[in-house]
């Protein structure tokens, strides 16, 4: 079990590794930068998914488009698997990293291995409607015991991730995940985008997490409806319009940051 261990850990530390683990955040990126355009759209009257299924969507509709999802899975995939080693094993040059570091990989690598298999589902032609598949979802907690319990603390766990992603983006803490240019127009640029990105994939996970407590304390799952529908709900308040312009630039922004990670992050 030792000599596995070891095994599995010098193949997460392996420069090969690295390299797809990187090429998972530029997919991600892409993802985002799509979510954004699509919540642009929305803004200015148009329809579509403002979410990863909308945006996954997109990529299966261009040309080439199975191979561009089999390849996003791929990276995806690496991705997910790097942050678990991390999670583990930690990184090349942390051995040791605190348990607050090794839960926050953790949690990533659950996120990417959502993005990919949300991804196979394109390939494999098993797509859902990601809003009613939140909506169902909620419906079938609230009718299991404790449910209800665990889709208020599920939504509240999510807005004060929202909160951590704001205040990452205000203090600019995410400076220090990056090898930063020493170039004052590069280096501005990633800034920017970090800063912009940050705050408003903040907002966007806050409304996320409210919707989920609202559609469970007033017991209408219909209304927890993931990022598309947390956007679409944005869009009917006063100035709705222009606050989801902003937000779909900020997460376009967000996009941008993932990709400038991809090729600048520290390992």
């Amino acid at each position: 079990m030792r000599k596995a261990a070891d095994a599995a850990e010098e193949a997460s530390n392996s420069r090969a590794f690295e390299i797809a683990a990187r090429s998972g955040f530029a997919v991600s990126g892409l993802l985002h930068v799509l979510i954004g355009v699509i919540a642009a759209r929305l803004a200015f009257g148009s329809s579509g998914e403002a979410d990863v299924s909308g945006a996954i969507a997109e990529l299966a509709a261009q040309p080439f488009g199975p191979l561009l999802l089999w390849v996003c899975f791929a990276a995806c995939a690496a991705l997910a698997l790097w942050q678990l080693s991390n999670a583990i094993f930690g990184h090349r040059n942390q051995s040791h990293p605190k348990l607050s570091k090794r839960l926050s990989e953790a949690g990533q690598a659950a996120v990417f291995a959502f993005v990919a298999v949300t991804i196979m589902s394109f390939v494999v032609g098993q797509a859902r409607n990601s809003r009613q598949s939140s909506s169902d979802l909620t419906a079938t907690l609230m009718q299991s015991p404790w449910g209800v319990a665990f889709l208020i603390a599920a939504g509240a766990g999510v807005m004060i991730t929202g909160i951590v992603f704001a205040v990452r983006g205000f203090t600019r803490s995410f400076k220090k995940d990056l090898v930063l240019s020493p170039h004052e127009g590069p280096r501005k640029f990633q800034v920017a985008v970090g800063t912009v990105g940050y705050v408003a994939k903040g907002f966007a996970l806050l409304l996320v997490g409210l919707l989920v407590v609202i559609a469970t304390v007033t017991a209408r799952p219909e209304q927890s409806t993931g990022l598309d529908g947390s956007l679409k709900a944005l869009k009917e308040q006063p100035y709705g319009p222009y606050l989801l312009a902003a937000v779909a630039a900020g997460l376009i922004a967000y996009g941008l940051f993932l990709m400038v990670k991809a090729k600048t992050m520290r390992t």
